[in-house]
């Protein structure tokens, strides 16, 4: 009889860019983030993972890993590190004043806690490598890797937060995010617009990797994703275009099949996303898992913290006069001369999406731009995304008045100013009239129109009354008349004392 022989056949494995994720042993004196460092972070528009950030970890938690050293030592200075929770900062918050105590957003902050408590002895599943491919040589070659269907048993339910602007809902957001157990390294906190645009590229990328052999292109981009972060944080959720929902409807079942935790907010019910859109019946079964694998909580509670009064700081001149343009000037030097190491330089370029942004003047945290560099040339809101991700203050001069003949002057300024807002960016601005009535009609115009009860109804909810921010005719549309309305609310709250002291910091 013949010996048996043992045939061993070597299958090719694919390189993973990524890092699989294990718990880490939390320590004093190391870190479970990679090295390399980023100028500036950006909580709400980031569309990077913090994972390659110490300083991001050392800001929100106040700790850092002793630098290496050639002096021998016998034992590691023993530290104590405090816990960091929702509900403790909460309560902090709350005891100094900065916050108004709320019964009802008290009961969200503990829906946080209780998703904090479970995320800490939460160990996501290894991510299953997925084959960019269908070709034979591929299914030949490549072990058959088992795609999960569901999500795995040991994962907590991922939290929806819904409600109306002023519901303090990117506040909650920033609250859970900033005081995530240490031992969770992949974590991502980004706006929904950053990262859908992040996402079209990735599939962008996907599909040129698959050449003619063509495949799907969301599981490899959804797997990746999951690698990158096992707890995602949205802020701003939601579905406006087909493109979106039908990338939408399949990349978050992949996600969070893959173990990925998310946490979203949006200003509707998952029954109302994607309303009236086209073939929406294809993006009911994202509707269904938001519905089924989260837990849906309505902000509501009748408070506005939008409308308790804050003190104004001065960020904000007109008319446009030399006067006003010689004060914003000398505060443009005064905060570019503080770091002579980085002076300012004239004409800066960014580079998104294959095109070139200009930036007149500018340092490396702090640019300067006329209105009509931002707004009257046809930039889109990745290109206002670019900029706020690299300039932390931003300084605009010559904002006029505009009426229906720059409508889409004022479409992009209200672009800009809703990158700014997400950004946490210290906004500065020269214009022809106060920032709040760019967009309003002339009162002794005869040919404006009455304001429609729609856009009475939504300044009403958001605390804008028409002597501080005037009317506009301008905007038609349920959309149109919505972005209005949280600009000039959003111009308000950046005008505030509170926003020039926090925002702007790399």
């Amino acid at each position: 009889m013949k010996a048996a022989r043992t045939i061993l056949i070597s299958t090719p494995r694919r390189s993973v860019s990524t890092v699989v994720r294990q718990r880490p042993v939390l320590s004093a004196a190391t870190t479970c983030l990679p090295s390399g460092s980023h100028t500036r972070f950006n909580s709400s528009l980031s569309v990077e993972t913090n994972s390659g950030s110490r300083n991001v970890e050392d800001s929100l938690f106040g700790t850092r890993a002793a630098p290496a050293s050639n002096t021998p030592h016998l034992l590691p200075q023993q530290t104590t590190t405090e816990v960091v929770t929702p509900m403790g900062e909460y309560q902090k918050l709350t005891a100094t004043g900065v916050l108004r105590g709320d019964e009802h957003q008290t009961r969200i902050i503990q829906k946080l806690q209780d998703l904090h408590d479970k995320l800490i002895d939460y160990n996501p599943p290894r991510i299953p490598e997925v084959s960019p491919t269908n070709s034979i040589l591929s299914r030949l070659f490549t072990r058959e890797v088992q795609i999960p269907t569901s999500p795995p048993e040991s994962a907590p339910k991922g939290l929806y937060l819904y409600g109306d602007v002023g519901t303090g809902k990117t506040m909650l957001m920033d609250l859970f995010y900033k005081t995530l157990s240490s031992s969770i390294t992949q974590k991502r906190r980004v706006h929904f617009h950053a990262f859908m645009i992040d996402v079209h590229k990735r599939v962008h990328a996907a599909k040129i990797a698959m050449g003619f052999n063509g495949g799907d292109p969301i599981l490899p981009v959804a797997r990746d994703l999951a690698n990158e972060a096992c707890v995602l944080c949205f802020d701003e959720f939601q579905v406006t275009d087909i493109a979106d929902a039908m990338i939408l409807r399949r990349l978050l079942e992949s996600m969070v099949n893959f173990g990925v935790v998310c946490v979203m907010t949006s200003n509707r019910h998952p029954d109302d996303l994607y309303k009236n859109g086209i073939q929406r019946s294809s993006f009911v079964p994202a509707i269904e898992l938001l519905k089924s694998h989260f837990d849906v909580t309505d902000l509501d509670s009748g408070t506005d913290y939008r409308r308790i009064p804050r003190a104004l700081s001065h960020v904000y001149y007109d008319p446009l006069t030399p006067e006003n343009t010689s004060e914003m000037d000398k505060v443009f030097k005064s905060l570019t001369s503080r770091d002579p190491s980085d002076p300012p330089i004239h004409n800066r370029t960014l580079h998104t999406w294959g095109r070139t942004i200009n930036v007149p003047e500018s340092t490396s945290k702090i640019a300067k731009f006329a209105f009509r560099d931002l707004c009257g040339q046809p930039l889109s809101a990745a290109d206002y995304l670019e900029v706020t991700k690299n300039f932390g203050t931003i300084f605009v001069s010559d904002v006029p008045k505009m009426g229906m003949d720059s409508k889409d002057m004022a479409r992009r300024f209200i672009t800009f100013i809703d990158a700014c807002y997400e950004s946490h960016t210290k906004l500065f601005v020269t214009s022809e009239v106060p920032i709040y009535k760019v967009f309003s009609d002339d009162d002794s115009s005869t040919s404006s129109k009455p304001v429609s009860d729609h856009m009475r109804s939504v300044m009403d909810d958001l605390g804008l009354s028409d002597q501080v921010v005037g009317t506009s005719s301008m905007f038609t549309g349920e959309e149109e008349v919505f972005a209005f309305a949280r600009a000039c609310s959003r111009l308000v709250q950046m005008g505030s004392k509170e926003w020039a002291e926090t925002a702007g910091h790399a």
